[in-house]
């Protein structure tokens, strides 16, 4: 039996709030968080690419989605980066250097600098020599971690697979618990992400990407947000409005670490972003899929390095209709005009 399938993680995000909302299981209290939990909840994204909720009462964060996607194919594990675009994530580290269940990156991949092989390149490997195997799938949560009781930060995932399938990629997640409010967004978003750069690397379509959770769950202290979310009803032509990019073609290795190099530049204030500038680097410059990325951490520079002025218009105005959506609803203090000229289809 499939489970149910959606064009977009949009509507699927919605239809999550309302059954674990309206139609939950149990009432759990885990480590004081009292929540609402439906167990084996499961769904297909026929577009992956559209991996973003347009919520006005979510905000969702667009930057720290791709910086949390990019500190992931990173390798990395530490809090100089991450902590950045989510300060709150430093409560989780048990020495404040680096996180231990949330870091992704070096269960999955090695770091950019090591020549050594991690689990992505042996199932990308895998799949090269035995296009019909089922055995390309990447664990995440390691057989000890369930008895490290004082351990905050516990990988939510137990595993990834990747299925070849008449030249289309499919992927599977699966996990043993999401909050369903905050951690479910910020994983579909990285987990499609990798899904599709990892398409591109085999040279295969993009196929389905299925999310499979235990326990999915809202905590209570979120159940005004959902509210709030679940009041908007449904926006007009989601997938019209903000019709979702594709990755380009030529995507590789150097790419992400030519589009990290400006990460890290924008975040530690030594370079700034102008619309039309080109993005230079490895001699050649950065395809818009990438410039927009690089815009995106440009607005977050000045989000953070210039508390005190609005997001340069010209930056704001170089972005796609759907990132300005995203930043005018996460930092409408900051945006230049009311966020709500941001309308969703901005169509005459």
């Amino acid at each position: 039996m499939h489970p149910p399938q959606f064009a977009t993680f949009h509507d699927a995000y919605r239809t999550v709030l309302r059954q674990v909302h309206t139609h939950p299981h149990f009432t759990t209290e885990s480590r004081g968080n009292r929540s609402r939990e439906c167990l084996n909840v499961a769904f297909t994204l026929t577009g992956p690419r559209q991996r973003t909720p347009y919520l006005a009462a979510r905000r969702t964060n667009i930057v720290f989605n791709y910086a949390e996607t990019l500190w992931y194919l990173s390798g990395r594990d530490d809090l100089v980066m991450i902590g950045h675009y989510a300060p709150r994530l430093r409560a989780l580290s048990a020495d404040g250097e680096r996180l231990t269940g949330s870091a992704y990156g070096p269960r999955l991949f090695t770091p950019l600098s090591s020549t050594e092989a991690g689990q992505w390149d042996q199932v990308v490997d895998l799949l090269r020599h035995d296009p019909d195997s089922k055995r390309a799938v990447m664990t995440v949560m390691r057989p000890g971690e369930p008895a490290e009781f004082d351990n905050p930060d516990v990988a939510c995932t137990l595993a990834l697979q990747f299925l070849l399938r008449d030249g289309h990629l499919h992927m599977v997640s699966t996990m043993r618990g999401n909050d369903a409010v905050v951690g479910l967004v910020c994983d579909v978003f990285a987990f499609t992400f990798i899904h599709e750069f990892t398409a591109i690397q085999l040279g295969a379509e993009l196929g389905g990407y299925t999310h499979q959770v235990s326990s999915m769950h809202i905590n209570e202290a979120d159940l005004a947000r959902v509210d709030a979310s679940l009041a908007e009803g449904q926006p007009p032509g989601v997938t019209d409005a903000f019709p979702a990019a594709t990755m380009p073609a030529d995507t590789s290795w150097r790419t992400i670490e030519h589009v990290l190099r400006w990460e890290e530049g924008l975040r530690t204030n030594r370079r700034r972003f102008r619309p039309g500038q080109d993005a230079i680097g490895g001699n050649a410059a950065l395809a818009p899929y990438w410039r927009q990325v690089v815009l995106l951490f440009e607005v977050y520079r000045q989000v953070v390095h210039q508390p005190d002025q609005l997001i340069e218009a010209a930056v704001v105005a170089a972005l796609t209709p759907a990132h300005r959506w995203l930043v005018a609803h996460r930092w409408p203090e900051r945006f230049p005009g009311s966020p709500a000229t941001a309308v969703l289809a901005e169509q005459p």
